[in-house]
């Protein structure tokens, strides 16, 4: 017998998508004078109101225009999306824990694509 539930989906959305869906919860919750904010709740909506740097449609299209690239695969993506590094040696830590590693070349374009957004 397990206690956990069964995943029925999984989906990679970035800060600013999470961003979003936050806000519609927060203002459902305020409609309601009995329900309070939970925590956690509040914790998350104060970390994607810190750290989302783009608007939802953008940070979507900076994602689909890098998992285009070769190198990128969508939850690598995200993570980029997120971080918006400016130089090479930010980008490298993304790469730190994958088994591959990229040329200057290849982190180059990644950056060319991410500058447009940022």
């Amino acid at each position: 017998m397990t206690i956990f539930k069964e995943k029925l989906d999984e989906e990679y959305v970035t800060t600013s998508e999470a961003k979003e869906i936050l806000v519609e919860i927060e203002d459902e919750r305020a409609a309601d004078e009995d329900r309070d904010l939970r925590y956690e709740l509040a914790r998350a909506i104060e970390h994607v109101n810190r750290f989302a740097d783009l608007d939802a449609d953008e940070s979507r299209e900076l994602v689909e225009e890098l998992a285009d690239l070769d190198q990128i695969d969508v939850p690598t993506a995200v993570k980029i999306t997120d971080l918006l590094p400016e130089d090479r040696t930010e980008l490298r830590s993304v790469f730190a824990q994958e088994r591959y590693s990229l040329d200057g070349e290849e982190l180059d374009e990644i950056l060319n694509v991410v500058a447009k957004y940022a």
